[in-house]
Protein backbone atom coordinates (compact mmCIF):
# COMPACT_ATOMS: atom_id res chain seq x y z
CA UNK A 1 0.00 0.00 0.00
CA UNK A 2 1.68 3.13 -0.70
CA UNK A 3 1.17 6.35 1.23
CA UNK A 4 -0.70 9.48 0.38
CA UNK A 5 0.85 12.27 -0.93
CA UNK A 6 -0.33 16.01 0.27
CA UNK A 7 -1.67 17.64 -2.58
CA UNK A 8 -0.10 20.88 -3.09
CA UNK A 9 -1.51 24.38 -3.25
CA UNK A 10 -1.77 26.48 -5.96
CA UNK A 11 -0.10 29.32 -5.44
CA UNK A 12 -1.20 32.93 -4.95
CA UNK A 13 0.09 33.88 -8.21
CA UNK A 14 -1.81 31.31 -9.88
CA UNK A 15 -5.07 32.89 -8.67
CA UNK A 16 -4.84 37.07 -10.32
CA UNK A 17 -7.96 37.92 -8.83
CA UNK A 18 -7.12 37.27 -5.03
CA UNK A 19 -4.08 38.81 -3.12
CA UNK A 20 -1.55 37.14 -1.56
CA UNK A 21 -2.49 37.62 2.01
CA UNK A 22 -6.45 36.50 1.18
CA UNK A 23 -4.90 33.27 -0.28
CA UNK A 24 -2.73 32.51 2.95
CA UNK A 25 -5.42 33.48 5.20
CA UNK A 26 -7.89 31.00 3.37
CA UNK A 27 -4.49 28.25 3.50
CA UNK A 28 -4.48 29.20 7.43
CA UNK A 29 -8.75 28.77 8.01
CA UNK A 30 -8.37 25.79 5.64
CA UNK A 31 -5.87 24.14 7.64
CA UNK A 32 -7.02 24.80 10.86
CA UNK A 33 -10.40 23.51 10.01
CA UNK A 34 -9.18 20.29 8.89
CA UNK A 35 -6.75 20.50 12.42
CA UNK A 36 -10.30 20.41 13.92
CA UNK A 37 -11.68 17.91 11.90
CA UNK A 38 -9.28 15.50 12.21
CA UNK A 39 -9.41 16.25 15.92
CA UNK A 40 -12.86 15.47 15.84
CA UNK A 41 -12.25 12.15 14.10
CA UNK A 42 -9.26 10.96 16.39
CA UNK A 43 -11.88 11.98 20.03
CA UNK A 44 -13.68 8.51 19.54
CA UNK A 45 -10.43 6.19 19.16
CA UNK A 46 -9.20 7.93 22.71
CA UNK A 47 -12.73 7.90 24.27
CA UNK A 48 -12.77 4.19 23.88
CA UNK A 49 -8.99 3.08 24.77
CA UNK A 50 -9.42 1.19 28.71
CA UNK A 51 -6.82 3.04 30.94
CA UNK A 52 -7.50 1.43 33.97
CA UNK A 53 -5.24 -1.05 34.10
CA UNK A 54 -2.75 0.33 32.17
CA UNK A 55 0.89 1.08 34.29
CA UNK A 56 1.57 4.50 32.86
CA UNK A 57 -2.29 6.20 32.92
CA UNK A 58 -2.67 9.07 34.29
CA UNK A 59 -5.78 8.78 36.44
CA UNK A 60 -8.54 11.68 36.69
CA UNK A 61 -5.53 14.35 35.13
CA UNK A 62 -5.27 12.09 32.10
CA UNK A 63 -8.98 12.68 31.75
CA UNK A 64 -8.89 15.93 32.20
CA UNK A 65 -5.99 16.69 29.46
CA UNK A 66 -7.15 14.11 26.96
CA UNK A 67 -9.20 16.40 24.68
CA UNK A 68 -6.14 18.75 24.79
CA UNK A 69 -3.86 15.68 23.21
CA UNK A 70 -6.74 14.87 20.92
CA UNK A 71 -6.63 19.05 19.72
CA UNK A 72 -2.99 19.20 19.15
CA UNK A 73 -2.76 15.82 17.46
CA UNK A 74 -4.88 16.69 14.93
CA UNK A 75 -3.27 20.06 14.63
CA UNK A 76 0.63 17.91 14.06
CA UNK A 77 -1.47 16.00 11.52
CA UNK A 78 -2.84 19.04 9.51
CA UNK A 79 0.55 20.93 9.72
CA UNK A 80 2.07 17.58 8.48
CA UNK A 81 -0.25 17.20 5.15
CA UNK A 82 -3.05 16.15 6.78
CA UNK A 83 -5.55 13.91 4.91
CA UNK A 84 -6.60 15.71 2.29
CA UNK A 85 -9.51 18.13 3.51
CA UNK A 86 -7.78 21.39 3.48
CA UNK A 87 -6.95 21.11 0.18
CA UNK A 88 -10.35 20.97 -0.84
CA UNK A 89 -11.36 23.70 1.57
CA UNK A 90 -8.96 26.04 0.45
CA UNK A 91 -10.07 25.67 -3.35
CA UNK A 92 -13.77 26.60 -2.36
CA UNK A 93 -12.56 29.11 -0.34
CA UNK A 94 -10.80 30.90 -3.33
CA UNK A 95 -13.41 29.90 -5.85
CA UNK A 96 -15.77 31.63 -3.36
CA UNK A 97 -13.70 34.66 -2.68
CA UNK A 98 -13.44 34.82 -6.97
CA UNK A 99 -17.25 34.82 -7.46
CA UNK A 100 -18.05 37.52 -4.83
CA UNK A 101 -15.36 39.65 -5.81
CA UNK A 102 -13.08 40.22 -3.55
Amino acid sequence: MSALSPVTPQSPAAQPDISAGNAAQARNAAVAFEAVTIGELLKPMFDTVDMTDNRFGGGPAEKQFRALQVQEMGKQIADSGGIGIADSVYRQMLAMQERSGS
